[in-house]
């Protein structure tokens, strides 16, 4: 069967077609109608009526207006805005916009033409005076004039210069008779010629005028000096004298003023050197000296340095010559009346004091056997600065000795330079320089790469020696003369630090010898902080490991050694104490209060290290004031040991302490008798390491030492703690002690004054807060079971609330609400910059796609040409 034929549409059809898409489109069911309840009196409605379509286009539009031309415009750094009047003004016609940019235009114009715009009504003025009245000067102007003559210019010059030549050629005035008629007319060159011959006349008749009027008041002045000898009336010179010694003295400002003008000015002083600088420059001497010494030990005699004559060319303008005396006089201005003095005469004299007192200096260094080296180090430095000076000396003394003979000039070199004739030493006398010079200390030293090359290198040697030998090693190996300096002296932190422990552990201790060290120390470790933090951190960390392994074992431990008192010590010499929190200094204070704590005291060793401890707390804690219960603590068992009655004391004795016992007496007097006998002596610190006392008036005279020492921290300890809250609850127990207990009546004036000091300290010390004690409040009340009714109506909510917490909710319902509209409007610009970046991807992809297939539809067509070129060719 065959397909039917198809119908033509009508144009019934397709009118019915269209008003069913518009039908369909306009769908009454799609409108959205907002009903209100009951209407309101001037109230206007917005959005009764909703069309589907309308706000979804609205915003699309909104979005291309705005986010859309922000899309466009990003990362361009070029805007075109048109900043005519009225362009967006759509409620301005055309024309109006037209008149209006006009007026605008010119009045701008207006504006600027009106600037500098000179109109003929006003009057031009200079200085207040009226141009058109001023005075005209017409008078020529000459260079070589007189000041009364400058600024006047003739009408001619005038004419010529500033009108432009014009002037020359104008035509004669009526009241100027002509010559003839046939007479022609003047050429440009010739009036100007003229015009010079007649400025070159009137030049020459005013130098005339000038030189007449000098003439004649020369003559004037010689006649009245003739007249006036006639007239005069002589004085005496007495009278004179009188006279000028009647002048008027100056007043002292202006004396002050005058000698303030004669004053030396600031002359620029040297440039500062770098560490680097000062550091080569002291190796440098150091090598030189160590060089000199090397040559007296091997014998070689003094070598004089001889004037060396440099060779001078010809042609040397002897530039650079300066003379080493200033014979220029002096002027200056004092109490009125001048004062010159010859600088030169002055120089010389304190140049041939100087030269004496170096050859004084030189010649005590000559006997000085070499024991004090920093004063051979001065002498020596004193040697060459005086060889320096000679040698500037011999260097310009060469320009006198042209005119007289060789010897003549070193005559008068060696009287200028004051040098002394060289003489020969004796084979005694070098022996005794070479015996001198092997006993002195060498100049350089390598850096010790192992404890023992420092111990080997300090062996033998005086405390003021082993001192300057770590100085002078310091000096020749520092960091900036070489690479490897820096961990050198690194290592010779460490190496010293032991050194310093075994001088404190050696019977008896070289404290002498510590002492002489410590600045040493103290400049390493300005040097190298770090290093030194790591190794006295290593020290402090084996002797607090060490401690507590014993006390895990035995649970009690002894007190520190002496080389650890003496760690400590260094520890609050190098590094700051006064710290919240420090990474050596908060460590040795914990190990202190560690060793004040848990180390039982059994014998007055003991007690003597315990005070050592006590006092190198408070020197840790003054500054920042920190309060230490273990401080405390140990003074006052410290003083509960020099108590008789142990029965009824009316305080607590808390570990390391015990009330009663074998070693709750130490301090306490064998024989009252032994008072007497003592005189105050500071504690020695080698007494923590090895107390030797034979007799018992030997271990009273101690006992009261310790007394003393204890007495003069718990003195300190009250100025320190004064300021404290809790200080008459912390002090009380001292105060029970040294009121009730203490037998202070038996006890050394010394002794007594320092109790009682110690008793006004504590009951004059302010009480400026009251004892903790806690607040005092209403009892709260047991929580109720009964039930919380809240009256829930329809659609859920809750009713019966204050008004603050209706408030609350509303304002978090419309937050929620504004949130989700925000985020909802977040992801439709999302959407909509996605489309659009979309939408340039295809259309680049389109127009991509299409310039290959024209592209590809070319060369297609070019090589169907070649083809068929080729096939005709073939034929």
């Amino acid at each position: 069967m065959g397909k039917a034929p198809k119908k033509k549409k009508s144009l019934a059809d397709k009118v019915r077609k269209t008003k069913t898409s518009t039908e369909i489109k306009n769908n009454p069911f799609e409108v959205k109608i907002n009903k209100k309840k009951f209407e309101v009196l001037g109230r206007k409605t917005k959005h009764d009526v909703g069309l589907p379509g309308v706000s979804r286009s609205k915003a699309i539009n909104k979005r291309k207006e705005t986010l859309l031309k922000e899309y466009k415009q990003k990362d361009k750094s070029n805007k075109f805005i048109d900043r005519r009047f009225g362009e967006y003004d759509t409620k301005m016609a055309p024309e109006d916009k037209i008149l209006q940019r006009f007026a605008m235009e010119r009045q701008r114009t207006h504006e600027k033409k009106d600037m500098y715009n000179l109109n003929e009504e006003e009057e031009l003025t200079h200085y207040g005076q009226s141009l058109a009245e001023m005075e005209k000067f017409n008078d020529t102007v000459d260079s070589d004039n007189e000041a009364e003559e400058k600024g006047l210019l003739s009408a001619e010059l005038t004419a010529s210069h500033f009108g432009g030549g014009g002037g020359l050629l104008r035509k004669k005035m009526p009241g100027e008779q002509e010559e003839g008629g046939s007479q022609r007319a003047k050429s440009r060159q010739e009036l100007i010629e003229e015009l010079i011959q007649k400025s070159k006349q009137e030049k020459r008749e005013r130098q005339v005028q000038r030189e007449e009027a000098q003439e004649l008041t020369e003559k004037l002045d010689q006649d009245w000096k003739s007249i006036q000898a006639l007239m005069a009336h002589k004085t005496p010179k007495a009278d004179r004298t009188d006279k000028q010694e009647e002048k008027p003295k100056l007043d002292e400002y202006d004396m002050m003023v005058r000698e303030l003008g004669f004053e030396m000015k600031a002359q620029p002083s040297e440039k500062m050197k770098t560490p680097e600088e000062v550091a080569r420059e002291e190796r440098e001497r150091l090598q030189k000296l160590e060089a000199d010494r090397l040559r007296r030990m091997m014998g070689d005699a003094a070598e004089e340095k001889t004037p060396s004559q440099t060779h001078m060319s010809a042609d040397d303008l002897n530039d650079g010559f300066i003379l080493d005396k200033e014979d220029k006089k002096i002027l200056a201005y004092q109490d009125g009346k001048w004062n010159i003095e010859e600088g030169s005469e002055k120089d010389e004299d304190e140049d041939d004091e100087e030269g004496e007192s170096s050859q004084e200096e030189e010649s005590e260094g000559e006997e000085d056997d070499g024991d004090g080296d920093e004063d051979e180090d001065k002498e020596e430095e004193e040697e060459e600065e005086e060889e320096g000076s000679s040698e500037e000396e011999d260097c310009h003394s060469d320009l006198d000795s042209e005119q007289e003979s060789e010897e003549e000039g070193k005559g008068q070199k060696e009287k200028e330079s004051g040098a002394k004739p060289r003489k020969t030493l004796t084979t005694e006398e070098m022996k005794a320089q070479q015996e001198a010079a092997k006993a002195e200390l060498p100049y350089t030293f390598t850096a010790p790469e192992s404890y023992s090359d420092l111990k080997d290198l300090l062996h033998g040697h005086s405390p003021d020696n082993q001192r300057l030998i770590l100085a002078r090693t310091q000096k020749c190996n520092h960091p900036s003369l070489a690479v490897g300096n820096k961990l050198k002296l690194q290592k010779l932190f460490g190496f010293l630090l032991e050194y310093v422990g075994e001088l404190a552990t050696r019977s008896p201790p070289e404290l002498t010898t510590i002492d002489k060290l410590i600045p040493e120390l103290y400049g390493l470790c300005q040097m190298f902080p770090e290093a030194a933090c790591k190794a006295v951190q290593s020290a402090l960390g084996d002797a607090a490991h060490s401690m507590e392994e014993v006390l895990e074992v035995k649970g009690r431990t002894a007190f520190p050694p002496l080389d650890m008192l003496v760690y400590l010590k260094v520890t609050a010499l190098l590094f700051p104490t006064s710290d919240f929190r420090h990474p050596v200094t908060t460590p040795a204070l914990i190990f202190i209060s560690q060793a004040l704590t848990k180390c039982p005291v059994t014998s007055l060793q003991d007690v003597t290290s315990g005070l050592v401890l006590c006092c190198l707390a408070l020197e840790y804690v003054s500054l920042s004031k920190r309060f230490l219960p273990e401080l405390i603590n140990f003074l006052s068992g410290t003083l509960h040991l020099a108590v008789r009655d142990k029965t009824s004391t009316g305080y607590s004795v808390v570990p390391p302490f015990r009330p009663t016992g074998k070693c709750s007496d130490l301090l306490v007097l064998s024989d009252p008798e032994s008072c007497k006998s003592w005189s105050k002596k500071t504690l020695p610190l080698s007494a923590a390491q090895h107390l030797e006392l034979k007799t018992e008036l030997d271990r009273d005279h101690h006992r009261l030492m310790c007394l003393s020492t204890c007495l003069d921290l718990v003195k300190r300890c009250c100025l320190l703690y004064k300021d404290l809250t809790s200080f008459t609850h912390i002090f009380q127990p001292i105060s029970t002690l040294l009121s009730k207990h203490l037998p202070a009546q038996t006890y050394p004036v010394l002794l007594q004054e320092f109790h009682s000091e110690i008793l006004v300290a504590i009951s004059s010390a302010p009480v400026t807060h009251s004892a903790l004690v806690f607040e005092k409040k209403k009892p709260i009340p047991l929580k109720l079971l009964t039930p919380k009714i809240v009256e829930v109506l329809d659609y859920g909510k809750k009713r019966g609330s204050t008004k603050e917490e209706r408030e609350k909710e509303r304002l978090k319902h419309k937050y929620k609400k504004e949130f989700k509209g925000a985020l909802r409007e977040i992801r439709k610009d999302s959407r909509f910059l996605a489309r659009e970046k979309l939408s340039e991807v295809m259309s680049r992809d389109a127009e991509r796609k299409r310039k290959v297939r024209e592209l590809f539809g070319s060369l297609a067509t070019q090589e169907g040409e070649w083809k068929a070129l080729k096939r005709r060719k073939r034929k």
